[in-house]
């Protein structure tokens, strides 16, 4: 364990492997022929440490005790930089609710450099808010304090929950406003600045390679792409020899398909809703990346978008996530069609992901009813049906599968309908209707009877059930109301909220009793204030 920020190791591979813009000014234009433009963060008045995240310094040797130090909010607030590290801003495009829209890039995020730390393993370090790149188009990369909250806890969230992801260090307000029209209503306010220093291995997008590729630059897109398969997959070249070749990119493509639907499993699981799944918001790692206006169901609504921008044509819906990253990977295996020139192998991989999230998606159901194994014939039933019941009355997703964990299968042969609901009666938002009594008490013993075969065919019992459900059906998720009201305390200068959330999403699967008050169904008052249900993407 290193005990001060000078003693980081960098190693950068991608500013030293792969060729830069040759313009250094920071100026918004359009980049060809580069990976990434070098420009530096821009320094803020007042950095002050909001929280910082002791798991993700121990990735980079770092004690808890560096977030104390004075110098760390001036390097990860944007005001300095460290020995070794090479800021600079990477060139990307994507499509945009379907849509080409051509050169995006990184245009509030400035990547600082590569750690090496001592397993060898490389993290980059990305502060998201640190001001304009060349890619800012007409914004000022800047972010603020609101949406900065959020990405910074729900990227812890979404690791404690077991779902790939990119990583928070710190989070550090700047002492300076920013203006945003929070509602695109033509009503900007000055909003408190912050920055967000994000860590992954890569932020290598699905859009790295689409921009090359659209714009004809094929030399551009193999090396990119070789560097990519030497630095993040570099257990394909294992071997007699490391030569890069067609089949290469044929099993590269392969694997992102098949970690592109396992992050879609993992989120279909605990009810997550990105709400900007844009070709150039896609991992090729398989990470959840870029946390905008996301939000988890709350009422199972298999149509809910959290994203304003979205709120009519409902592309990025939960129910539609699976085939939305689909047809992501679809224009991915076009970019890289050029490195390969045939079609069935990407066809083929595209088949792959159908399978792999199949596969997922029936394993995690299994688990999320605490069946020992699916059953398609008779389980595929039960799923759909409890899906369709679910929809017959507001009922909390999170909070009815915790509470479905509780059912015992003792004295329950002589149970009326209204005790067969009271099981899960309180994870329902209003008092059901007799329809949906009926149908619920009817799936619940259709459930009993099929767990009751379970326990017969494999000696399982309650207890070992109840275990498996309560490891994937987490009891706390980042709900939409309490990250507004952690952004309120923040706002007024008071961190406790941020940092006792950050604590109850360490441990998301445990009963956790000093905090059973955050195991709630969103309150009424929250329904519709802004932050607390959909979300723009202003941040």
């Amino acid at each position: 364990m290193i005990t001060h920020l000078s003693q980081l190791q960098f190693d950068n591979r991608l500013v030293r492997e792969l060729p830069a813009d040759p313009e250094t000014e920071n100026y918004r234009r359009q980049v060809t022929g580069a990976i990434y433009s070098r420009v530096n963060p821009t320094p803020v008045k007042n950095p002050q440490l909001v929280a910082g995240v002791k798991e993700v310094a121990a990735l980079l040797d770092l004690p808890e005790a560096i977030f104390q130090q004075a110098e760390f909010v001036q390097v990860f607030g944007g005001n300095q930089l460290l020995v070794g590290m090479e800021p600079h801003a990477c060139c990307y495009g994507g499509h945009q609710f379907g849509n080409w829209a051509g050169q995006l890039g990184d245009g509030r995020a400035i990547n600082l450099g590569e750690v090496r730390n001592q397993q060898g393993e490389h993290w980059t370090l990305q502060l998201k808010g640190a001001g304009p790149t060349p890619y800012s188009r007409t914004a000022d990369g800047l972010a603020v304090l609101r949406s900065s909250v959020r990405e910074f806890l729900c990227s812890e969230a979404m690791f404690h929950l077991g779902v790939p992801t990119t990583r928070a260090l710190s989070l550090i307000s700047t002492g300076e406003w920013v203006r945003r029209d929070m509602f695109y209503d033509g009503n900007p306010q000055l909003e408190a600045g912050a920055v967000v220093c994000r860590v992954a291995p890569s932020f290598t997008r699905f859009g790295n390679f689409e921009i090359l590729s659209a714009r004809g630059d094929i030399d551009l897109l193999k090396q990119l792409a070789d560097f990519t398969i030497r630095s993040d997959f570099s257990h394909l070249l294992e071997g007699e020899t490391d030569e890069i070749t067609t089949a290469t990119y044929v099993q590269w493509f392969t694997e992102i398909c098949i970690s592109t639907a396992q992050l879609m499993a993992h989120w279909m699981r605990v009810g997550f809703v990105h709400g900007v799944m844009n070709t150039d918001n896609m991992s090729i790692l398989g990470l959840t990346i870029d946390y905008g206006p996301y939000g988890w169901l709350e009422g199972y609504e298999p149509d809910w978008t959290p994203n304003t921008t979205d709120a009519q044509g409902r592309r990025y819906r939960y129910i539609n996530q699976p085939r939305i990253a689909l047809w992501n990977l679809a224009q991915l295996a076009n970019a890289l069609y050029p490195l390969i020139n045939s079609v069935e192998p990407l066809q083929q991989a595209l088949e792959k992901y159908r399978a792999e999230y199949e596969r997922c998606a029936q394993h995690d159901m299994a688990n999320k009813l605490g069946l020992s194994q699916f059953d398609p014939v008779q389980d595929q039933a039960l799923t759909d049906n409890l899906l369709q019941t679910l929809q017959t009355a507001e009922i909390d997703m999170t909070i009815f599968y915790r509470l479905l964990a509780r059912l015992s299968l003792d004295d329950i042969d002589q149970y009326t309908e209204q005790q067969w609901v009271d099981i899960v009666r309180t994870a329902y938002y209003s008092a059901p209707d007799a329809n949906a009594e009926t149908a619920m008490a009817t799936w619940l013993r259709s459930y009993a009877q099929r767990l009751q075969q379970d326990y017969i065919l494999t000696g399982n019992n309650d207890a070992q059930r109840r275990a498996r459900m309560n490891a994937v059906n987490p009891k706390h998720v980042l709900r939409n109301y309490l990250a507004q009201q952690a952004i309120d305390k923040a706002t007024e200068g008071d961190n406790s909220e941020v940092e006792k959330l950050l604590q109850i999403l360490r441990n998301p699967y445990d009963e956790q009793p000093e905090y059973e008050a955050y195991f709630a169904k969103r309150p009424e008052w929250a329904r519709h204030k802004a932050g607390c249900s959909m979300l723009s993407c202003s941040s």
